[in-house]
């Protein structure tokens, strides 16, 4: 018999959401199944017994995936399988990893995996809102050891009013989309993208979200009580405490001298902090190496791994306690920034944005429909027009190694700056946009470079941007037990890595477009958080002035290598005749002028996008595609194409797919006794469209009213003059029919040789 156990949340709204365990995974440590309305999330956890040998940190992995027969779907490709996974699903699992690394006790290393899957996928429901959850409910009705519960929603502003959860749909019409993750007690993770919101609005998202990520974590710890969850007992770590004592007694205030030296240079500043530990073993160990109850080998590490606290109390001291930086810059000092533009010829649009030892070499490319990117997951299918790729290559921080795919970070990094600049590309424009960015040097805050760099690529290739994005980097140093605190800008890599918090802002001059946000302290209080808003504010306002100096604004037109693109719309039913059987016409039209032609159904019309290199094929292209499409009109002249010549006439396309028939009568006011006499199959004859037959729909061409009349032409009278046997009363027998099509004469001797379809007849009888 299964024995489930479930806790429902309930939202403000009247929805809710269940977490139930005891019935499905239940070999792992932890697994839980959490629904809201059609979606399901199996989330699970395993983390191993003990830890191995020389692992000093926490190695826990967060995989997210989704099925795609949780919304009846099979996925693309041959194999008819998923795959490995997606930038999206890796972006959800970064997310959940972010929130829940730093809950992990220190001292506990054991190799941790959380997996979460989505197993049914509902309409009005986002899955990726409640994979945070997931996870931590999993570990915390497992025997893992762990801080807290945490949870993650995400919120959004629809018409002022703030919404926890909301589906794809209204997310269509928010002002901001951001994710929030927490704990009961502080705010752990915050990622998003805004319309250029103010700070005090983020700020209270922020509070919104955490108001509602308190039930959460309360029913995970109702959960965990109901049952009766005793977590592992472990040792991970052998410390001795004496050694710890005596290496920060010896080496703290080395330590702090170097920091106080205001190395500038990165590479140096390491090797400068890294001298002082290898002396300091290199001494130990010559000191104690008669001395057999000492293991060298294990108290190298201890005194390394205590050296790295060390060295980290020693930088947090310095600007607490001095307000003095690594690089000997204030705590709201930006580093010097240099950039350039147009730097590839080969681009559409380039940039170098540089902000002391961080560089971005991006280019800028425009491509047409074709290029766009097309959007399979199992919740969300379409096509993107604006592609943002990071790279981050191993040379930029001075590794000895090359790149093997696309890391988890790239796919993050990457993200984040396509969140800022994306609201700010041109909604009418017809271009498909791929921005890559380079990190040659990286010094703290490469994804920040990247949206600047990106900005003024964008600028650079001409493309009419709404308003420039710049972003900075903030960072946190806190003393605990005490109420001083600084707030750093533009921080180092350093920094980051030995700081309390990382928190990445950008935005135009009126407003935040996108945010993330890591925080590593327990209780940061929303003062300290508005504090890191307003001076990221000022910081970013400061690098945007910076980038206008390099470009002051988009280039007026874009350069010559840029493709050109025009959008003609053409009638619904016209959509089979431009593309042709099989695509002839398309092929035919694309060959000949040297473009590209794309055709779509939109709102009951066909819109055909055409680009080609110059104007010049585009109108080639726009005149043939004119020329399908146009509809003929009587009076109008036409040069048409003599596709057939017959006894009465010559058949003429005078646009693609119609043709008219010329009729002899029409070739010249002259008697025309043989048709080839005037046009061959295959030239180009100029004519008047006179008519269209309002049953059959034929058309009547003229080449004779376009030519003078002879001096002294005399018009013959109209057919209704004859005489009862035939002759025509009115003299001249040569008869000017403006009727077109094929005269059929019934004529009393036979043989008519007026023109026309010649037939051969009885003669009537007298008695007739």
């Amino acid at each position: 018999m299964v024995n489930a156990t479930v806790k429902t949340i309930e939202l403000a709204d009247g929805r809710t959401i269940t977490i139930e365990t005891g019935k499905l995974a239940k070999q792992a440590d932890g697994s839980v199944v959490v629904r809201m309305g059609d979606t399901m999330l199996l989330a699970t956890v395993v983390s191993a017994k003990e830890a191995k040998e020389d692992v000093d940190f926490m190695p826990v992995s967060v995989d997210y995936r989704e099925k795609f027969s949780a919304a009846g779907r099979f996925p693309g490709g041959f194999l008819k399988r998923e795959a490995r996974p997606s930038d999206e699903e890796i972006l959800v699992a970064r997310l959940v990893d972010r929130a829940l690394r730093p809950l992990f006790p220190e001292d506990y290393h054991a190799e941790t995996a959380v997996m979460i899957s989505l197993i049914s996928s509902g309409k009005d429901e986002m899955p990726d809102c409640l994979a945070g959850l997931a996870a931590s409910a999993a570990i915390a009705v497992s025997d893992v050891p762990f801080t807290t519960p945490i949870s993650e929603v995400r919120v959004a502003r629809i018409d002022g009013e703030f919404v926890i959860n909301p589906s794809l749909a209204m997310l269509a019409e928010a002002d901001l989309d951001i994710m929030v993750g927490a704990s009961y007690e502080n705010i752990m993770m915050v990622e998003g993208e805004m319309n250029e919101v103010s700070e005090e609005v983020m700020l209270e998202a922020i509070k919104v979200a955490h108001e509602e990520i308190k039930k959460h974590c309360k029913v995970q710890e109702e959960l965990a009580a109901e049952l009766g969850v005793v977590k592992r007992e472990y040792c991970h770590e052998n410390n001795n405490e004496e050694l710890r004592a005596q290496v920060k007694a010896d080496l703290y205030e080395k330590a702090y001298a170097i920091a106080k030296q205001q190395i500038t240079n990165k590479s140096l500043r390491m090797e400068s902090f890294a001298a002082v530990v290898d002396e300091y073993v290199a001494a130990y160990v010559e000191a104690n190496a008669e001395n057999e109850e000492i293991d060298l080998v294990a108290n190298e590490k201890l005194i390394r791994r205590y050296y790295h606290d060390v060295e980290k109390e020693a930088m947090r001291r310095m600007i607490l306690d001095d307000g003095i930086r690594l690089d000997g810059r204030a705590t709201n000092q930006i580093r010097p920034i240099w950039g350039e533009v147009d730097y590839l010829p080969g681009a559409h649009g380039s940039s170098i944005f540089t902000r002391g030892e961080t560089q971005s070499l991006t280019s800028v490319t425009l491509g047409t429909k074709m290029d766009e990117k097309i959007i399979d997951q199992v919740t969300v299918q379409g096509k993107e027009k604006f592609l943002l790729h990071y790279n981050f290559p191993p040379f930029c921080v001075g590794d000895p190694k090359t790149p093997r795919g696309t890391s988890r970070r790239e796919i993050g990094h990457g993200n984040l700056a396509h969140r800022a600049l994306k609201k700010m590309l041109p909604a009418d424009s017809p271009y498909v946009v791929r921005i890559v960015s380079d990190i040659l040097e990286s010094n703290g805050s490469s994804s920040m470079a990247t949206v600047c760099a990106g900005t003024m690529g964008l600028m650079d290739c001409g493309l009419k941007i709404k308003k420039p994005v710049s972003g900075i980097a903030m960072g946190l140093i806190t003393d605990k037990g005490a109420e001083k605190y600084a707030v750093l800008s533009d921080i180092l890599g350093d920094e980051d890595h030995l700081g309390d918090m990382d928190f990445k802002v950008t935005g135009t001059a009126d407003g935040i477009t996108a945010t993330q946000m890591d925080i590593k302290v327990d209780g940061l209080p929303y003062e300290v958080l508005a504090q890191a808003l307003q001076q990221a504010k000022e910081g970013r306002l400061h690098i945007l002035g910076e980038m206008l100096k390099v470009i002051p604004e988009v280039r007026e037109d874009f350069k010559p290598n840029v493709p050109r693109i025009e959008t003609v719309q053409i009638p619904k039913d016209m959509i089979g005749a431009v593309i042709g059987p099989g695509g002839k016409v398309i092929q035919a039209i694309q060959e000949e002028t040297q473009t590209v032609i794309v055709i779509e159904e939109v709102d009951d019309a066909g819109l055909v996008q055409i680009s080609g290199a110059g104007l010049e094929p585009i109108e080639a292209a726009k005149a043939k595609i004119k020329a399908i499409t146009a509809l003929p009109e009587v009076g109008e002249i036409y040069q048409g194409k003599v596709k057939s010549v017959v006894s009465f006439g010559a058949f003429i396309e005078i646009i693609p797919g119609k043709e008219g028939l010329l009729h002899v009568s029409e070739m010249a006011w002259e008697r025309v006794e043989n048709a080839e006499d005037f046009a061959k199959e295959g030239e180009i004859v100029e004519v008047k469209l006179i008519g269209v037959d309002e049953k059959t729909g034929k058309l009547k061409l003229s080449r004779k009213v376009l030519l003078p009349k002879p001096e002294g032409y005399v018009e013959r009278p109209p057919r209704d003059n004859r005489g009862p046997r035939g002759d025509n009363r009115g003299g001249d027998r040569r008869r000017d029919d403006r009727r077109g099509g094929d005269r059929r004469r019934d004529d009393r001797r036979g043989d008519d040789r007026r023109g026309g379809d010649r037939r051969e007849f009885r003669p009537r009888r007298d008695n007739d």
